[in-house]
């Protein structure tokens, strides 16, 4: 969209003029093919049009307040619009002409003169201060000047839906109608999704990231439905949108150079998303089709509509990853809608079920309203102090108001106001006392404080259990924060916001954060990044992060508004909700972000800080754990101990311990093979004397059996046993052996000739039904097939059921 303003500047006069220029002159677009649309009350904008820009009466249309009055909301500025169309077919005169004719006219120029302000009883007074504000379609001017049929079809659009033509291997121009749409879809999503990647969002299942998720989702669908393989180019286990990404960043170089720079992450995320989804997509459509031949049938039986269940969307959605937004598409092109509120309702039930994971804190003390009624937001006082006195405004107990409580009675309590910090933002509630006093240095009540919690807004919920007295409402009493503890979420908080400005400088400035935990033991940040990071890459982090708390950098706290704070450069956790003004902490030269949380007032605060993990918790999203200060402390003091321990142990020094458990795994390994070998010896030398137990089975020919069990032998020298005996036995010739070579172990293996498999006897099936008698399962090829279970008091029985079985089974088959 293009457009300018104008705040109590220039108003109607120059607003017109100029947009009469720029269409006529600049752009040359043919001035008897423009119209105008004007307020149907706005006789000053009608009058300029025709006595100063000279269009006739015939081209201006007057129309009515829901196509030319605009305005901002139920209340506040607003005004007549003026627009400006473009005339595709002349020829067909001025009578009957209607402006919302898309077949013949197209709006390119909208000019809104906001000179009321709308009050709440829906009058209109002046403003004193008349603005303006206009805009012009970017592609629908495009569209009038490269003389295309739509917007689609412009150099902005045609070239990336060209791309996908060739890969699609349909032609545009011999396309049908439906292929047009989806090759439209794709040029249209490809721009958004790269432009959306470019700018650092990346795909997942919240806010932004779960557009750019849809989009790519949709996207891929579309491809598929015009008989795109693969990467269209031959590859059928590759991606499509990358080929054709690379075209919308052709198209982009001149304008944004900073989309071509991202070239490799744009392909690499489209490509990782694109092949994940193909996964989800096959199976999905599998069951969504059984679904919709199943609603078909039955709507045609009963004769209803046919209409696919929010259950079985839900499930499709929940078990199987598919999208609810293509199960409705692909309904939809069948014929099939969706019970959406049966869906919403299935959504519901789990977001009740998950609850209790969430950190919401209400309080079952009646309603909302009933609660707050009485009491006011509580002040915090804990930026400036870790004690103070205060009111107790009510108690708690079992979400029940009471008047007092005793010692050991849990209780939630409400104060006027508190030097304890509520959770939110990620940190933890402060721990601490409230102390009713009774006279010098003595209590006459206490009680522990273990969290603090907000609800209704902005009152704080102090949990806790009384250890001694008694507690009343309206009670003064003295609130202690516990210090240390507080030292220490401080340190983690300060810490956290190094460590996002360390990830931005390591691995790109497009990162960002997608939740937190601010604790006393350690921190969590959570951010988007699509790939592990590597050991330099976090090398480099706690280097930064400690040369960062080594520089003792005093920091900064200011409130400002939204606005500023914004200007300013701070970084907002997307999706939070923030009040027009706002706390903004800053570590001059490293961060700055808009921020509630309690914070060092010096980095050298910190001490210390180290990375303890870093994984995957989602796709798209990483998580670090790490701790700093007091937390660093006793984390490195612990793994200093143990690596004495394993010092003193191993008789090495500490650079000389990974050398050392080397050369020890791999004398364990050698030594591990050795004794595997001499149990496989073991195993075969048994055998040897075993094949004396062989039964022959004479029909028409004779069957060499044996069936034995062979104590605790292992799996993998049972294995060598019959591999043994089935290649010294004469064919034809079936061994099964079995074993218990430990508690609630069995081992059994099955191995037949090719003169038993030729008689369709297989080992993988046979051994199957007698490891079940075992409280197991197994199975293999037709010659060789191995079982285990559970039940080692049931082998004998399964032994002897496998002797009588393949003694008849082989009597059978050779009749």
């Amino acid at each position: 969209m293009l457009g300018n303003f104008s705040f109590g500047d220039y108003f109607k006069k120059e607003a017109i003029r100029w947009a009469w220029e720029l269409s006529t002159v600049e752009f040359g677009l043919p001035a008897d093919r423009l119209w105008i649309s004007v307020f149907e009350d706005d006789n000053e904008a009608f009058e300029i049009w025709h006595d100063e820009m000279g269009v006739p009466v015939e081209r201006i249309k007057r129309m009515g307040e829901d196509d030319n009055f605009w305005t901002s909301g139920v209340t506040g500025p607003c005004g007549p619009c003026s627009e400006i169309y473009y005339d595709f077919h002349p020829e067909r005169g001025y009578s009957d002409t209607d402006l919302n004719d898309d077949t013949r006219f197209i709006e390119f120029y909208n000019l809104v003169f906001m000179e009321f302000n709308k009050k709440d009883d829906g009058s209109l007074e002046p403003l004193k201060q008349k603005n303006i504000d206009t805009g012009l379609g970017l592609e629908r001017m495009a569209r009038i000047l490269q003389k295309v049929s739509n917007n689609y079809e412009t150099d902005l659009i045609y070239p990336i839906m060209e791309k996908t033509s060739e890969l699609a291997k349909v032609p545009y121009g011999l396309a049908d109608d439906h292929s047009k749409l989806n090759l439209k879809i794709i040029g249209d999503h490809l721009r958004a999704i790269v432009y959306l990647i470019s700018d650092g969002v990346v795909p997942s299942n919240i806010g932004r990231g779960y557009v750019v998720r849809r989009l790519i989702r949709r996207a891929v669908r579309t491809g598929r439905m015009l008989g795109i393989k693969g990467d269209g180019q031959g590859n059928l286990e590759g991606a499509f949108l990358p080929v054709i990404a690379g075209k919308v960043i052709e198209l982009s170089t001149h304008i944004n150079p900073d989309v071509k720079d991202r070239t490799p992450r744009i392909l690499e995320e489209l490509k990782r998303e694109e092949l994940k989804f193909v996964q989800t997509l096959e199976r999905g459509e599998k069951y969504l089709d059984q679904m919709l031949v199943e609603a078909l049938l039955s709507a045609k039986a009963s004769g209803t509509v046919p209409r696919l269940s929010g259950k079985d969307a839900f499930l499709l959605y929940d078990t199987y990853g598919f999208p609810i937004e293509i199960t409705a598409e692909v309904a939809e092109e069948r014929g099939v809608s969706i019970d959406m509120t049966g869906f919403d309702i299935e959504m519901e039930n789990q977001r009740r079920q998950s609850q209790a994971a969430h950190s919401a804190v209400k309080l079952a003390m009646g309603t909302s309203a009933e609660l707050t009624k009485d009491v006011p937001d509580t002040k915090f006082l804990g930026y400036e102090t870790l004690s103070a006195t205060a009111i107790v405004e009510s108690l708690i107990v079992n979400g029940n108001p009471v008047l007092q409580v005793s010692e050991g009675s849990k209780v939630e309590v409400l104060l006027n106001r508190t030097p304890f910090y509520a959770e939110s933002g990620g940190q933890i509630g402060d721990h601490g006392f409230l102390y009713v006093p009774q006279g010098e240095n003595q209590h006459k009540a206490v009680m522990e404080i273990i969290d603090v919690q907000k609800s209704m807004g902005n009152i704080f919920v102090h949990k806790g259990t009384i250890r001694e007295g008694v507690l009343e409402v309206g009670r003064e009493v003295e609130a202690a924060v516990d210090a240390k503890l507080r030292q220490r979420a401080k340190v983690h908080h300060t810490a956290t916001h190094l460590l996002q400005s360390a990830l931005k400088k390591v691995i790109g400035q497009e990162t960002s954060q997608a939740g937190s935990l601010v604790a006393f033991e350690r921190l969590r940040f959570d951010f988007n990044f699509h790939r592990p990071l590597i050991d330099d890459e976090l090398a480099e982090i706690e280097r930064l992060v400690n040369k960062w708390v080594g520089d003792a950098t005093p920091l900064q706290t200011k409130v400002m508004p939204l606005a500023d704070a914004k200007g300013a450069g701070a970084i907002a956790m997307f999706g939070e909700k923030y009040g027009e003004e706002v706390r903004v902490v800053e570590v001059p030269g490293v961060s700055m972000e808009l921020c509630g949380g309690t914070h060092v007032s010096n980095t050298s605060e910190i001490r210390g800080f180290k990375i303890i993990s870093e994984q995957g918790i989602a796709s798209g999203i990483r998580r670090i754990e790490a701790v700093a200060g007091d937390a660093f402390i006793e984390y490195v003091n612990a793994r200093d101990y143990h690596m004495k321990q394993l010092c003193s142990t191993l008789k090495v020094k500490a650079e000389e311990v990974t050398t050392r458990v080397e050369n020890l795994l791999e004398e364990l390994r050698i030594t591990r093979n050795e004794a595997s070998t001499l149990r496989e010896k073991a195993a075969v030398y048994k055998a040897s004397i075993m094949a004396t137990k062989v039964i022959s089975v004479e029909t028409s020919e004779k069957f060499r059996v044996l069936v034995e069990s062979m104590e605790d032998t292992d799996a993998d020298s049972l294995k060598k046993a019959a591999e043994y005996l089935i290649e010294t036995l004469e064919d034809p010739a079936a061994v099964i052996l079995g074993s218990c070579p430990g508690a609630d172990k069995v081992s059994l293996v099955a191995a037949f000739t090719p003169g038993v498999v030729q008689l369709g006897i297989q080992a993988g099936k046979f051994i199957g039904p007698i490891a079940k008698l075992c409280g197991g399962g197994g199975g293999g090829r037709p010659n060789f097939a191995q079982a285990g279970g559970r039940k080692p008091e049931n082998l004998s029985n399964a032994l002897e059921k496998a002797r009588s079985e393949i003694i008849s089974v082989l009597s059978e088959k050779a009749k």
